[in-house]
C-alpha cells in the first residue's frame, strides 16, 4: 500500500475509533493503540502537505492561532421555545396542539433539555462545512475551526449505503443543518474549577458559562483542551428521510452523531407527566448539565401546519425542572468588591451536591438579607440554585442553632484597602469610596471601560486586563491610549494579536460622547442615565461644571446620582484621567448628528424586545432618542408601548397584556417615523 493510500486508510479508521470512543463509548482499542495510530498519519501527512484536509483527525487538536469569528446569517432562524414550570402549562400546550390539529391524532417526542451553548452544524456531502452559533437567533458566530476539536462531532459521515440496498438506512442528504448543544461535561467542569481555583484565578459559575467561554475562546488549541461534548437533537434540510423528527435522529444517530438516549415518543399526556416525573429524578445521574424537557410535536408536516407565534414554534415548549435545594453549615462570611465598589457578602459552606455540582459558596447580597435571616455562624442553612445557576440561600433550620453560634457582622472597612465602607441613602449595599486606588475596582473600572456598550474595544478581555495590571502596564483605563505592541509582544511570537489590540485601542478613539459618558464608569450612571446627560450637557466641560440643581432638573436623574457625578468630577485622579483621555483624542462632545431630529417620540417611554430585521436594537435605541423618546429597559405603568420584534421575551409579553400597553412591530414603528 502506497503512502497515499495508508493516509485514507489511517484517516477512515481514526473517524471510526472516535465515534466508538466519544458517541458509542465502546473503544475498541486502547489509548496508546490510538496515539500510535495518529502520530503515524501526522508523518505522513507531513511528508505529504498535497493531502491537506480541513477534516483530518490531526485537526482535533486545534490551534494557538487567534482567529475572529464572523457574522454568519442563519439559513433557517434558531428561535427560543415557549418556558413553563408547571403541569398546567404543559397540559394546556397539549391542548392547543389538539385544537390546532382539529382533532387530528400526533405524537409528541419528549427529550431532554441540555444545558449548554446552542450550536448549528451544517454538512455538504458528508463533510463538517460550518459550525455557527446560535446568537441572536437570525446571525450567529462562525467558531468552526473550534467546534473541530470536540471528538463527539463527526467531521466526515461514513459512505452512504448502496442504492439498491434495500434494508440500509437511508443515506444523509447532500446537504443538511444539524442542531445541538455543546455542552461542558461535569467531571470536566469539576477539574477545570480545581484548577482555576488553584491558579487563582476567577471560577466559572456553571459547565453552561464554562462551555460558551472555552468555544469563543480565540485558540482552538484551547477548546481541544477542554475537553468539550456535544448532544444533537433537531435535523434540517430539504430532503430529510423521514416525516417524524425522532425517526429522523434515529436515522441521524446511524450517520455517526451522537444523539440523546432520553428520547421517547408519547401520545398521552400521562405519558408526558411521567416523562417528565422519571428524569426530574435520573438527570442527576447524567454526566452533563440539564434543566428541563422539550415536547415536540413528532410529525414534520403536523408542525408546519401548527406554525409559529411571534417568538417560538406552535408545535414545542420547554418544561423547566424547578431548582434543587440542599441544607448546609454555614461557617464563614467573607467579602468581595466589585467594580463600583459594592461590597458582596460570601456564604462559605460545607460542600454539598446540588443540581450537579459542588456548591460551597453562596451570595448574602448585602446586610439587610443578612439580618432578614438573623445569619449567625455555625447556622444549618437551605441552598437553591437560581435557575439552577447561581447559589442563594433561602431559609435557615434555627432548631439546628448551635447554643454558642454568633451572628454574622457585617465588616466596617474594605477588605482590598481597608478605607472605611459608606452606604448611600437610598442603597442596600455598602460601598468603598476609595475608587481610583482599590485594585478590584480599577481593574473592574477598566473592564467596564472596554465593554462593548461602553468603548467596543472586544481586542481585550478581563484575563488580559489582569495580566496587564499586574505587569504595571495599566492602572487606570488612560492608561490604555499609552499602550504599544512593544510592551505586550512577550517573546515577539504575538505581534499579531498585539497590532490587533493598539489597533483597537485607537479605533475606540471614534466612539461617541454618550458612551463615553457611560464608559467612564461613574456610581450609578447606567448606560441610559448618560444618554440623557449627553444630550442635555453637550459636551464634557459643561457636565464636569454642573451643580446639584442642574444635573436634579434632568427626568431620571435622582439626588444620589447627581451627588455622585459631583463626587466623580471634584476627585483630582478623575479629573487627570478625563483630562488624558480629551488629549488622547476621544470624543469629549455630542456630534451633531446626535442631537434629535424631530419630537414626534417626546415625552414617550419605549421599550425594545426581540430579534429585528431592519436595524439593530441599538440602532433602534438610537432613532427613539433621535426622536425626541425615551429609553427604558423594564416595563411599567409609565411605558408608552413596546417596540417588539421576533422573539419577544414571554414574561415581559406577559407583563405587557397584564397592564394593556401596545405592542408595536417594527415596520408600524417605522411607518410611525416615516423611516
Amino acid at each position: 500500500m502506497d503512502e497515499i493510500q495508508r493516509i485514507k486508510q489511517l484517516r477512515q479508521e481514526l473517524h471510526e475509533h472516535n465515534y466508538r470512543y466519544y458517541v458509542l463509548n465502546q473503544p475498541t482499542i486502547g489509548d496508546q493503540d490510538f496515539d500510535f495510530l495518529m502520530h503515524e498519519l501526522q508523518n505522513l501527512e507531513a511528508k505529504h502537505p498535497e493531502m491537506a484536509d480541513p477534516n483530518s483527525p490531526t485537526q482535533r487538536v486545534g490551534s494557538d492561532l487567534n482567529a475572529e469569528f464572523t457574522q454568519v446569517t442563519h439559513k433557517y432562524p434558531m428561535l427560543s421555545l415557549a418556558n413553563t414550570y408547571n403541569e398546567q402549562d404543559v397540559a394546556d400546550w397539549y391542548e392547543s396542539v389538539k385544537k390546532g390539529l382539529a382533532g387530528e391524532d400526533f405524537e409528541v417526542c419528549c427529550e431532554m433539555k441540555y444545558d449548554g451553548l446552542s450550536i448549528s452544524l451544517t454538512y455538504v456531502d458528508g463533510q463538517l462545512t460550518q459550525a455557527v452559533t446560535r446568537g441572536d437567533g437570525v446571525h450567529g458566530d462562525d467558531v468552526t475551526a473550534n467546534v473541530k476539536t470536540i471528538r463527539s462531532i463527526p467531521l466526515v459521515l461514513a459512505a452512504p449505503a448502496p442504492a439498491d440496498d434495500l434494508f440500509a438506512t437511508p443515506s444523509y442528504p447532500r446537504e443538511f443543518e444539524i442542531r445541538g448543544e455543546i455542552l461542558m461535561p461535569w467531571a470536566v467542569f469539576e477539574k477545570l474549577n480545581k484548577e482555576r481555583e488553584e491558579a487563582e484565578e476567577p471560577l466559572f459559575a456553571n459547565p453552561r458559562n464554562a462551555a460558551s467561554g472555552t468555544l469563543k475562546s480565540q485558540k482552538s488549541s484551547l477548546v481541544a483542551s477542554r475537553q468539550l461534548d456535544a448532544y444533537l437533537y433537531y435535523l434540517l434540510g430539504e430532503e430529510l428521510p423521514a416525516d417524524g423528527h425522532f425517526e429522523n435522529l434515529e436515522i441521524a444517530r446511524s450517520w455517526g452523531f451522537k444523539i440523546s438516549e432520553g428520547m421517547k415518543k408519547v401520545k398521552t399526556l400521562q405519558q408526558i407527566y411521567d416523562f417528565i416525573n422519571y428524569w426530574d429524578t435520573e438527570r442527576k445521574n447524567l454526566p452533563v448539565a440539564t434543566d428541563g424537557i422539550v415536547l415536540k410535536v413528532n410529525s414534520l408536516r403536523q408542525q408546519r401546519a401548527l406554525g409559529f407565534t411571534a417568538k417560538s414554534p406552535r408545535w414545542a415548549i420547554a418544561y423547566k425542572f424547578k431548582a434543587e435545594r440542599a441544607c448546609t453549615r454555614l461557617n464563614e462570611v467573607t467579602y468581595q468588591v466589585g467594580r463600583t465598589g459594592a461590597v458582596t457578602p460570601v456564604a462559605n459552606m460545607d460542600p454539598v451536591q446540588l443540581a450537579g455540582t459542588t456548591v460551597k459558596r453562596a451570595t448574602l447580597n448585602n446586610e439587610d438579607f443578612i439580618r432578614s435571616f438573623d445569619l449567625h455562624i455555625g447556622d444549618y442553612v437551605y441552598v437553591e440554585k437560581g435557575g439552577e445557576i447561581i447559589p442563594k440561600i433561602v431559609g435557615v433550620d434555627i432548631d439546628q442553632r448551635p447554643i454558642i453560634a454568633q451572628p454574622v457582622q457585617f465588616i466596617k472597612r474594605c477588605p482590598e484597602c481597608g478605607t472605611p465602607l459608606v452606604r448611600y441613602e437610598g442603597e442596600a449595599a455598602w460601598y468603598c469610596p476609595n475608587d481610583t486606588g482599590c485594585p478590584p475596582q480599577i481593574k473592574g473600572r477598566i473592564e467596564h471601560f472596554i465593554a462593548r456598550k461602553a468603548m467596543n474595544i472586544d481586542s481585550l478581555g478581563p484575563e488580559t486586563i489582569d495580566d496587564y495590571y499586574r505587569q504595571g502596564l495599566i492602572r487606570n483605563v488612560a492608561d490604555l491610549y499609552e499602550i504599544d505592541v512593544q510592551q505586550i509582544n512577550g517573546d515577539g511570537s504575538r505581534t499579531k494579536s498585539a497590532q490587533r489590540i493598539v489597533n483597537g485601542i485607537q479605533k475606540s478613539k471614534e466612539v461617541p460622547f454618550e458612551r463615553v459618558v457611560f464608559a467612564l464608569g461613574i456610581r450609578f450612571v447606567g448606560e441610559t442615565s448618560a444618554r440623557l446627560l449627553a444630550r442635555h450637557f453637550k459636551n464634557i466641560d459643561a457636565l464636569m461644571n454642573a451643580g446639584l440643581e442642574e444635573l436634579q432638573e434632568i427626568e431620571g436623574i435622582g439626588e444620589v446620582m447627581a451627588k455622585s457625578i459631583i463626587t466623580y468630577f471634584h476627585d483630582e485622579k478623575n479629573l487627570e484621567i478625563v483630562n488624558r483621555l480629551r488629549a488622547y483624542g476621544l470624543q469629549m462632545e455630542l456630534a451633531e448628528a446626535q442631537t434629535p431630529t424631530s419630537d414626534i417620540l417626546a415625552g414617550q417611554s419605549i421599550v425594545i424586545s426581540g430579534v429585528f430585521t431592519h436595524h439593530s436594537r441599538d440602532e433602534y435605541k438610537a432613532i427613539i432618542e433621535q426622536n425626541g423618546g425615551k429609553n427604558v429597559g423594564s416595563i411599567s405603568n409609565k411605558t408608552s408601548f413596546i417596540l417588539a420584534g421576533e422573539n419577544m421575551g414571554p414574561s415581559k409579553l406577559q407583563k405587557a397584556e397584564k397592564l394593556g400597553i401596545k405592542i408595536m412591530s417594527e415596520d408600524e414603528f417605522l411607518s410611525m417615523l416615516n423611516l
